[in-house]
């Protein structure tokens, strides 16, 4: 039976360094995101790698483990995903690694998306659909 879980993530620290830049104003960063606080139902980190377009808009791939409760199953997952920014929302559509899940998440699969602006700022909307097999 597949569930679905909506929550908003807060984004504790959000580290992030180009590595490639170049005179038009284009550049490739790094992102180390740190989701969650002590107590949160659901906490993780998420490493990104960014591509930001001389308009300021961005492409990204990411790499998201989140660690926690989902609907009463304690455990871990992994979510691959990738995404946007179109200078006004950030959109990102991720996947659960095959075989990422730990506990009672063990056998996990699922999507999960993202849609958020600088209104939802420090929070990271998240909508993950899941089974447990």
């Amino acid at each position: 039976m597949t569930q679905a879980l909506t929550t908003k993530l807060k984004i504790t620290s959000w580290e992030e360094n180009p590595y490639r830049e170049f005179d038009d104003g284009r550049k490739f960063t790094r992102a180390d995101i740190t989701l969650g606080e002590p107590g949160d139902e659901l906490s993780g980190a998420s490493e990104m790698l960014l591509y930001y377009r001389a308009d300021g808009t961005s492409s990204y791939v990411s790499l998201m483990h989140l660690t926690g409760r989902f609907h009463g199953r304690s455990g871990s997952l992994v979510l691959q995903g990738h995404g946007t920014y179109d200078g006004t929302t950030a959109r990102g559509e991720f996947v659960v690694v095959p075989g990422s899940g730990t506990d009672e998440l063990a056998g996990v699969t699922g999507t999960a998306e993202s849609v958020s602006t600088h209104a939802d700022y420090p929070f990271m909307p998240l909508t993950l659909r899941y089974a447990v097999t």
